[in-house]
């Protein structure tokens, strides 16, 4: 039996052992990479369809992906390129940036658990609740006591998404500094993109290796059976998109999703349609 890419990008026991520009799971090239996203698509589409129909019905089940990684590693491309195949009906993105005085009023997950999608939807986080323990954990946001809650806090808060009924698709989007400089450059050689560029981004790589280190104690700490990681090399766009839209096709076609069972007598209503 083939083995699912889902298995092939389970976490891996070391971040600084994955190449990011290795492509697990696809022996082709780019073209064949942009190709074979392209025929997920009309699969894609229909179960998230089917997943939306069912929320209708009251089914409680929603789909969950989750983009983390360092700037320039690709979220943005991958709500366009893979979540642009399905239909924005019944597709919910959220996006968590610096937290308001609101937010800072409340628990870390407080702003996250709002933004749960419900049944019959397919949920995108760009960032998450992961940058409480990354940010915070590098930039000292928090004490270490606090830090070392927030693992266990979103372990039980990803549990208790799956157990209502939710999927987690997780995906750790990596990349290398070099990636990453080669990126930032052409976001500045590209008068069109100077809008992407924020010179923070330059702040935050002066900390790279702080920063992996954070991202390897997500993996230890909250890779777990109900909401397992999956480290995506992130270094070719056209492998990431590929990567992150298989591993939420899996995901769909876990849920064995039908489509719901009308609630009236089809041939009742046909005749009443004809003869009004």
């Amino acid at each position: 039996m083939t083995q699912s890419l889902s298995s092939t990008l389970a976490a891996a026991t070391s971040l600084a052992d994955v190449d990011s520009r290795a492509t697990p799971g696809f022996d082709g090239a780019k073209d064949d990479g942009v190709a074979a996203l392209a025929d997920l698509g009309d699969e894609l589409a229909d179960l998230q369809e089917r997943l939306h129909a069912q929320g209708t019905t009251g089914d409680a089940r929603s789909v969950l992906l989750v983009l983390q990684g360092m700037d320039t590693s690709g979220k943005g491309g991958v709500i366009e390129k893979v979540v642009g195949l399905v239909s924005p009906l019944g597709v919910r993105i959220a996006s968590f940036k610096k937290p308001t005085p609101e937010e800072l009023e409340h628990d870390f997950l407080w702003r996250v658990e709002r933004e749960l999608p419900a049944g019959g939807v397919l949920g995108v986080f760009d960032r998450s609740h992961y940058e409480d323990v990354l940010i915070g954990r590098v930039r000292s946001l928090a004490d270490a006591d606090e830090i070392e809650r927030r693992y266990d806090a979103i372990n039980d808060f990803e549990r208790r998404y799956v157990d209502a009924g939710g999927t987690l698709v997780k995906c750790l989007l990596h990349i290398s500094p070099e990636d990453q400089a080669e990126r930032l450059v052409a976001r500045l050689d590209d008068p069109t993109k100077h809008w992407k560029f924020n010179p923070g981004d330059i702040d935050e790589r002066e900390l790279w290796d702080e920063y992996q280190a954070a991202y390897q104690v997500v993996l230890d700490r909250t890779s777990t059976e109900h909401a397992p990681w999956h480290v995506v090399p992130s270094g070719r766009k056209w492998y990431r998109n590929w990567a992150v839209g298989t591993l939420l096709l899996e995901a769909l076609r876990g849920l064995d999703l039908a489509w719901p069972e009308a609630d009236y007598d089809v041939d009742e209503q046909r005749a009443r349609l004809a003869g009004s």
